[in-house]
């Protein structure tokens, strides 16, 4: 059993047990149906994952690696929110005529603020900062722009990253306030560890330690049954993480520079409903 499995298991498994249901009480949500979307969760979950150690990404299911990468480069290397710089449909329900989802994740990031050291949006500056102030305790972004969220076809879930840099080691928080666990859990974890080795090359620094804070992690109530069959099967050791030793400029990352080698993962029979 891989890291990621044994954490993902973890979380599952308190929120099935302990977690607090929400079928009672109106909720935004619904199913394509029409029928209202309601789930089981835990506040408060704080996982870590030791990138040093293994590459965090389920065997329990196929966690899609290359569309993880395509939307982490989306957001953060092309800084878009225009469906039609995505390579996947997974936006599509927020997107509007245009292909735009709004004043939302890579619009934000985009935005450039002046300061001492010149001008910068909020990416050049973690990057300027792990290379000439690596000591700071102020490496962070922050999607969730309170002037813009009415411009925003999402309310950003993965909404801010703080970096720390010790010795040699690059660890990273990533908050988010709101994670659909069967969905998007280890999506988010793959891509973020993903940021994070791709920061830490660039920079001159090893990718240490993610730790991933979620306000509200839940499971849909047409998950859970999904999801109590899958941790019953056998899990597998987690692949190895290969990523182009020679790219040194942050922009210049392909999603082809990224690989899992031996990834081994169970098939999913079931289809995954995504509440809207």
């Amino acid at each position: 059993m891989s890291l990621a499995d044994n954490i993902f298991k973890e979380t599952c498994t308190e929120i099935i047990e302990r977690g607090f249901s929400d079928k009672d009480l109106p909720v935004r949500p619904r199913w394509a149906d029409g029928t209202p979307a309601h789930t089981v969760k835990k506040f408060g979950i704080v996982n870590r994952y030791d990138l040093q150690k293994e590459f965090p990404v389920l065997t329990y299911r196929r966690t899609a690696f290359k569309s993880c990468i395509d939307e982490i480069l989306w957001i953060w290397q092309k800084k878009s929110n225009n469906i039609r710089d995505l390579h996947s449909h997974i936006w599509d329900s927020w997107a509007d005529e245009n292909g735009s989802i709004g004043k939302a994740y890579g619009y934000q990031l985009a935005k450039k603020s002046v300061y001492k050291e010149g001008e910068f949006d909020q990416v050049d500056r973690v990057l300027y900062d792990l290379k000439h102030n690596p000591s700071s305790r102020r490496i962070m972004t922050n999607i969730y722009n309170f002037e813009d969220l009415h411009e925003m076809n999402l309310y950003p879930c993965a909404y801010s990253m703080t970096f720390n840099v010790t010795g040699d080691t690059l660890n990273a928080i990533l908050n988010q306030r709101s994670n659909d666990v069967l969905t998007a859990n280890n999506w988010n974890v793959a891509q973020y560890a993903v940021l994070l080795h791709m920061l830490a090359q660039v920079s001159g620094l090893k990718a240490g330690e993610l730790v991933h804070v979620i306000a509200d992690a839940h499971l849909y109530d047409r998950h859970i049954p999904i999801v109590k069959k899958m941790l019953e099967k056998p899990t597998f050791p987690a692949p190895k993480f290969v990523m182009n030793p020679d790219i040194k400029d942050f922009y210049a990352f392909t999603a082809d520079d990224f690989a899992l080698e031996g990834y081994r993962y169970n098939t999913l029979e079931e289809k995954i409903e995504v509440a809207i």
